[in-house]
């Protein structure tokens, strides 16, 4: 073990270890845009798929008076331990189902997928930890910090399908947010052109899909609810929380308004595609504003040793060979 460990801390395995992992991350860099799947057409089938069910479901609705589920259903295991435990009743909360949709997973398969997993994490990452803390480290503690150890892991596995969700949530709206500004420029035109906003809704997912395929999948869901909701200011109010944006849910509340009192879009939408450019604008200049700070323990930890080395060694060496 000791050899094992003075063979790891030499300075040439660790320059070829170090080497290996440079190379390996340049090729996977340079390998990475030939290896990335483009999801637009996939994605765009499964609202066109979402539409068609939504469709068929207010034709049922219509014709029964009833309200009919055609949403994909769950795994059988899933759902079948969620209703034995009735997790539903337990874990179930409004506030998943908020962030589930945020996030683009809609329908009774993913909430079910997330009670599944909010009750089965703990109990893997407790399993896993007793294991790797009891067998595998060998660990100089007392048996009760090691087991206090593994229930920290395992209060850790309980809130990990929300910080799935969440980071989910962040970088959907961060693609949202970033086309949202040409996406409301495509619609105002679209709007002032004389179309329906149905159609100038259609338009712009067509147009806007190769910026942000999550920003398409919302507005050609939300054309659907429009053309089969009975009420549509319920699409709005589905899309502004669907996104969870400012920025949309303002454009949301002008449509809600024109489409109750009739007032013009142009220039409502004129002014919010204006504000949402500054907005985007600014966010930028804030991130830009932050850089130096985050840039100078960089600077300090790895820029001024090699900068030393390079000005004080020949100094150093040429000391060193004459004494």
């Amino acid at each position: 073990m000791r050899l094992i460990i003075q063979q790891l801390l030499d300075p040439q395995v660790l320059t070829m270890v170090f080497a290996a992992i440079a190379a390996g991350a340049t090729v996977i860099t340079l390998a990475m845009p030939l290896l990335a799947s483009d999801t637009l057409e996939k994605r765009m089938r499964a609202v066109a798929l979402e539409r068609e069910k939504i469709r068929q479901r207010e034709r049922e609705r219509l014709a029964q008076g009833s309200k009919v589920t055609l949403r994909q259903s769950p795994r059988m295991y899933m759902k079948t331990i969620v209703d034995n435990l009735d997790l539903n009743k337990w874990l179930g909360q409004e506030q998943a189902r908020t962030m589930l949709r945020q996030a683009g997973y809609r329908g009774q398969a993913p909430y079910v997928t997330y009670l599944f997993f909010r009750m089965a994490m703990p109990i893997v990452m407790l399993v896993v930890s007793l294991f790797y803390i009891f067998v595998v480290l060998h660990l100089d503690y007392p048996a009760m910090m090691k087991v206090a150890m593994a229930i920290g892991c395992a209060y850790f596995g309980m809130y990990s399908p929300n910080l799935f969700l969440k980071n989910k949530i962040q970088r959907r709206q961060l693609s949202l947010k970033r086309a949202f500004p040409d996406a409301l420029d495509l619609l105002l035109i679209c709007v002032e052109s004389g179309m329906s906003i149905e159609t100038a809704f259609r338009r712009v997912s067509e147009e806007i899909g190769s910026q942000s395929v999550a920003l398409a999948e919302e507005l050609t869901l939300t054309t659907a609810e429009l053309s089969y909701l009975p009420d549509r200011r319920q699409a709005y109010e589905n899309l502004a929380q669907r996104t969870g944006l400012e920025g949309v849910r303002a454009v949301c509340l002008a449509l809600q308004q024109a489409e109750r009192y009739g007032t013009p879009l142009g220039t409502t939408m004129r002014v919010l595609a204006q504000e949402n450019r500054d907005m985007r604008m600014s966010e930028a200049e804030k991130k830009a504003a932050g850089l130096p700070p985050k840039l100078t323990v960089p600077m300090i930890v790895f820029f001024l040793p090699v900068l030393f080395v390079v000005i004080l060694g020949p100094a150093a060496i040429r000391v060193m060979a004459l004494q």
